[in-house]
């Protein structure tokens, strides 16, 4: 018998290979996807830190800007249409004083350009700044960060606006160091507070002396960190305290911050005054002087029973004394400057002085205006002003440049003695004094803020 032969099935010969090109091939594609995808993810994320740093130079830029224009003040007085001009040069002057050299300004009436900054110099980071005038009241702050060939733009404002002066809230405050000799007593007349004591002493490493019976019933702060102060007497003491525990915390504070003393304008009285003195009117006698104002140099004793309302200007240099007992329903201005310690001018009461608020003044035509002009006794620049006689209350605030109480000089204050001067404010003898401040929230008349500008927060955004 024959065997059939079997079918013989031809073998798919190369099929494999085929399947292999077939996922090398994917797999290449996968890969190059992936390829092409990491390096756009690389060139997107180099792209994104490039902006970040940008973004970073901007906003560095913003916070060196936001320090130096922290650091300008302008005098209130400055007409509204003046403001921005006098920023340019409070800014430039800031700059000037810190030796800075790389913060250049630029002003061009309504912007005040500041040019390339170098942030650092070997990665090209930088930033630029212009200030613009928006109006009398805001300005606007554009900040440029410079990255290589990037630019990003930070935008904000500022407005004007007043520093709070921490002057008044202390009894005594002086440029100069304070002197206590004798039976002195500084108190508040409803809380111990009224009769806080704020020294600078930046030129005098004494700051305070009290000696014999003498004694601060508030608390002490002094500016100049090696300052010392000096107690004499067992009963010297400051705050309820005597000895060296008077002169260390609580009781007295070193190094504190300065504050600011506001400028004082007299100018703003004189529009009140409508009668000059004349040189030969009689002094001696019994009189009543009403809006006057004692030319320079005239220098008068009024040795009689002098009676004083509304505005007594008294020019610079003179040097006006009051023997007798002084009546003033009113403010004693002086309109000497307000950097001259020298002592040429002088304002001095020997007598007794009796005081009220220029609230008190009659309704007349010539006091119109004038009895809204509350807080302020006497406002003198550049004249030393002193005290020999009892009182019982004066009624505001006495601002000089150079204080002096002696004698049985004491009684109630109204308000806060301001010592302008760098030299010693001293007082001796029975000068106790009696510091009454309550519901004194407003600045006294004569007495300008600075002007600042506060940054807006609300208006940061970045300029696409």
């Amino acid at each position: 018998m024959k065997r059939s032969k079997g079918s013989i099935h031809p073998h798919a010969g190369g099929s494999a290979l085929i399947v292999s090109l077939v996922f090398i091939v994917v797999f290449s594609a996968l890969a190059t996807a992936l390829a092409t995808m990491s390096g756009t993810n690389v060139q997107m994320a180099e792209n994104h830190r490039r902006l970040q740093t940008t973004r970073a130079c901007a906003e560095s830029g913003l916070e060196v800007i936001r320090y130096w224009m922290s650091k300008v003040s302008i005098s209130g007085t400055t007409e509204p249409d003046a403001r921005f001009a006098q920023v340019a040069t409070a800014l430039q002057n800031e700059l000037n004083a810190a030796g800075v050299t790389n913060v250049a300004t630029t002003y061009s009436g309504t912007t005040i350009t500041i040019s390339d900054v170098p942030l650092s110099a070997s990665r090209g980071e930088s930033f630029s700044a212009a200030l613009t005038a928006i109006d009398c009241n805001s300005i606007q702050l554009d900040v440029t960060g410079h990255y290589k060939s990037l630019d990003r733009t930070i935008r904000s404002h500022y407005v004007f606006g007043t520093r709070a002066n921490t002057v008044f809230d202390f009894g005594v405050a002086s440029k100069g160091p304070v002197s206590l000799q004798g039976n002195i007593e500084l108190e508040g007349v409803n809380l111990t507070v009224e009769s806080n004591a704020y020294i600078e002493s930046l030129n005098d490493l004494l700051a305070l002396t009290i000696q014999g019976n003498s004694h601060i019933a508030g608390t002490v702060k002094i500016v100049n960190g090696l300052a010392c102060v000096d107690l004499q007497g067992g009963h010297a003491g400051i705050g309820g305290a005597t000895g060296e525990e008077a002169i260390q915390l609580p009781y007295v504070t070193y190094d504190v911050p300065a504050t600011e003393f506001p400028e004082m304008v007299p100018e703003h009285f004189e529009t009140y005054v409508n009668t000059v003195l004349d040189p030969n009117t009689d002094t001696s006698a019994d009189a009543t002087f009403e809006n006057i104002r004692i030319p320079a140099d005239l220098n008068p004793t009024f040795s009689g029973h002098a009676t004083l309302k509304g505005v007594i200007y008294i020019e610079s240099p003179n040097v006006v004394v009051f023997t007798a007992t002084t009546d003033v329903t009113g403010i004693i201005v002086g309109d000497g400057d307000q950097t001259d310690d020298s002592g040429t001018n002088q304002i001095v009461f020997q007598g007794n002085v009796n005081s009220w608020p220029v609230s008190d003044l009659p309704a007349e035509s010539q006091y119109e205006g004038l009895h809204e002009q509350i807080g302020t006794f006497i406002i003198a620049p550049g004249f030393a002003v002193s005290f020999g006689g009892s009182f019982d209350a004066l009624c505001g605030a006495i601002a000089a440049n150079g204080i002096e109480f002696f004698g049985n000089a004491g009684g109630t204050i109204n308000g806060s003695i301001i010592n302008y001067a760098d030299t010693e404010m001293s007082l001796s003898g029975n000068s106790d004094l009696y510091f009454n401040r309550s519901g004194l929230d407003d600045l006294p008349a004569g007495f300008v803020p600075e002007l600042v500008l506060m940054y807006d927060a609300s208006s940061y955004g970045e300029i696409i």
